[in-house]
């Protein structure tokens, strides 16, 4: 009888492994899950971003790697860091009440540093990474399963005529990724497609169901363009949310304002502001 009384105790622990883990609910803003792209702050190290993040209304932040970790500091953000300067990293998130949700956009050229990479977002408790190395989707998705860690493939700007460069389309993503796990999807550049001349919330509904993250900038026109303000561009910042809503998205929003890189944190503010204005 005493092993009878174990066995749910035991199914509890293995369900727990294999569930992916979700961002903790306290942490929405209005029903969104909503903060900083570091890449926004790059001018500045890791520690200040996290910093403004907070001073611009976000409570969740998404690394890159490559940044200074922290003013007069050697370290780098990355998946190769010490365990001591990724220590303090997780600290001052800690401290400033700001939550580190995802990595990226890093790529990766192999199935070892595919998992160099999980490994590190499994030890940061990170809900996904963000890459467009969609090469290496077999052991992207063997990684997602084994560590309960989220893959979304990222996209820049293109076209048809560099046919080398493919993940700027949603189909070529969709076609990646929608026979695989559900913890690989994509992450949802609203600016770029727009960068690509595409509709971002056609490419949304495109990607129905498979939408990891997202990268919100708005922009003054098609094409290359300067980054402009969540609601005063070409986007339709507004329709892309509503169709996250449709959809049941339950993923974080990374604001990654690419423009006044010394002075931003007025502008990451508006865009905050700007989505929960749009509540679910």
């Amino acid at each position: 009888m005493k092993y009878i009384r174990l066995l749910p105790l035991l199914a509890l622990s293995v369900t727990a492994r294999l569930l992916a883990t979700p961002i903790p609910e306290n942490l929405l803003q209005n029903g969104w899950f909503v903060g900083s792209q570091a890449y926004t702050f790059k001018e500045f190290s890791a520690f200040e971003a996290i910093a403004k993040t907070k001073e611009a209304g976000g409570n969740l932040i998404e690394f890159y790697p490559g940044q200074t970790l922290k003013p007069g500091s050697q370290d780098k953000v990355g998946h190769t860091m010490s365990a001591g300067a990724m220590a303090e990293l997780k600290a001052e998130c800690a401290r400033q009440g700001v939550r580190p949700v995802n990595y990226g956009v890093v790529g990766a050229n192999n199935p070892e540093e595919v998992r160099s990479i999980m490994e590190f977002a499994k030890k940061m408790e990170l809900y996904a990474v963000c890459t467009e190395s969609t090469e290496q989707i077999a052991a992207w998705e063997a990684c997602a399963k084994e560590f309960d860690v989220k893959v979304a493939f990222h996209e820049h700007g293109g076209s048809m005529s560099n046919p080398k460069y493919k993940v700027w389309n949603p189909l070529y993503i969709l076609g990646v990724v929608e026979s695989r796990d559900k913890r690989v999807g994509a992450c949802a550049d609203l600016g770029h497609w727009c960068t690509s001349n595409l509709k971002p919330v056609e490419c949304l509904r495109i990607l129905n169901g498979r939408i990891i993250s997202v990268h919100l900038k708005d922009k003054a026109a098609n094409g290359e363009a300067p980054v402009v303000v969540a609601g005063t561009g070409v986007v339709d910042v507004a329709a892309c949310l509503d169709e996250l809503k449709k959809q049941n998205f339950k993923g974080h929003i990374s604001i990654e304002h690419e423009n006044d890189w010394k002075d931003s944190v007025p502008q990451v503010r508006a865009n905050i502001d700007f989505v929960k204005s749009h509540g679910k």
